[in-house]
């Protein structure tokens, strides 16, 4: 009982203290104990040592709220997404921390589930707490609503989402590029006859990815059928489905490149229905590098990486430069990375790009 007490005795000493124990224990001013806790100000080493000493024997800890307010600072900003799935917004937060963490800023993740008045009031949440910035994402890059934070001229980034106001900064995976590299990839190791299964025509990736898919036939002088080209939902339905059309319709096909990893798990598992050797016959390409997905297909999946890990550390660095007075604007595209696996036949010869 006796020993009970006595720890809960120290526990509360260690509570209490305060920076007036720190200064008179060490016999200095309040300021001179700020000053050498803060590493401000021109103190003797043996000064701010003996100060810093004292403050950690006596086990004072400063009140950090009350230091950031004096700064003008909060030293925290908040991540609003609407991804409840975490595909993107994990790997996009990670990035965004490592990035901030160096700055000492801590992130409050914010999940407004595609609900309105949830994001107004988070938004609201937020600015009571008077973060020093916001960033916003989304499960897709389409543009959305910029958010509304009033006269507070505080600093708003859109990471892996858009808004069409010009005075905003977006970061945005470089789809277009990413096609680009995947059909680069096929033609070069031979593929003639190439087709692309995609994800629905009014997405905005959709759109730039089969731009760049018709553009690289073009340049290569190869043929652009209409009926190789078939849209439909981000499912391993639809891409299994599709296949089955795309083969039956169009044998010559010798190589499919996918809207997604979800698209190209479906088209495989047809394609070892039909007696299509992968990628013997036909060669398959992906696109997000879902790992749990791409790394345990039959056989792995050669596909492109949105990067979404650098995306998010580039979005905080750009935070930190706007947070700091920068007023940078408009539409940065971040580009994507080729993973190449056993799908498209050279993983055996081709390093990753």
């Amino acid at each position: 009982m006796s020993s009970e007490l006595s720890n809960e005795s120290v526990s509360r000493q260690m509570q209490s203290v305060t920076i007036h124990d720190v200064a008179r224990e060490a016999g200095v001013s309040i300021g001179t104990v700020s000053k050498a806790l803060n590493g401000q100000g021109k103190l003797k080493s043996e000064t701010r040592e003996r100060i810093q000493e004292v403050a950690t024997r006596l086990g004072f800890r400063p009140n950090m709220m009350a230091q950031n307010l004096l700064r003008g600072r909060s030293y925290t900003v908040g991540l609003l997404t609407t991804d409840s799935y975490g595909r993107f917004s994990i790997p996009l937060m990670k990035g965004i921390e490592d990035a901030l963490g160096t700055a000492q800023i801590l992130v409050f993740l914010c999940d407004a589930r595609d609900d309105a008045q949830r994001e107004r009031q988070y938004i609201e949440t937020l600015l009571s707490k008077r973060v020093d910035g916001i960033i916003v994402t989304s499960r897709r890059t389409d543009p959305r609503p910029a958010i509304d934070v009033g006269q507070t001229g505080l600093p708003v980034l859109y990471a892996y989402t858009q808004v069409k106001e010009g005075n905003a900064l977006c970061i945005l995976p470089d789809d277009e590029q990413g096609a680009r590299l995947a059909i680069e990839h096929l033609v070069e190791h031979g593929r003639r006859h190439i087709s692309h299964i995609m994800g629905p025509s009014h997405f905005e990736s959709t759109q730039l990815r089969q731009k760049a898919v018709r553009q690289v036939l073009k340049e290569a002088g190869l043929a652009t059928h209409e009926q190789r080209f078939l849209s439909g939902p981000w499912q391993e339905s639809w891409g299994y489905n599709a296949t089955q059309f795309l083969i039956t319709s169009d044998p010559q096909v010798d190589a499919i490149f996918c809207g997604n990893d979800q698209i190209a798990r479906g088209t495989i598992d047809m394609l070892r229905e039909l007696g299509r050797k992968v990628p013997d016959d036909i060669a398959v390409i992906g696109f997000d590098n879902w790992e749990i997905i791409a790394a345990s297909s039959r056989p792995p999946l050669t596909t492109v990486d949105l990067d979404i890990y650098h995306l998010g550390q580039l979005a905080g660095s750009r935070l930190l430069a706007m947070i700091d007075g920068s007023r940078e604007t408009g539409v940065i595209r971040h580009p994507c990375h080729l993973v190449i696996r056993a799908s498209c036949g050279s993983h055996d010869s081709v390093p990753n790009l």
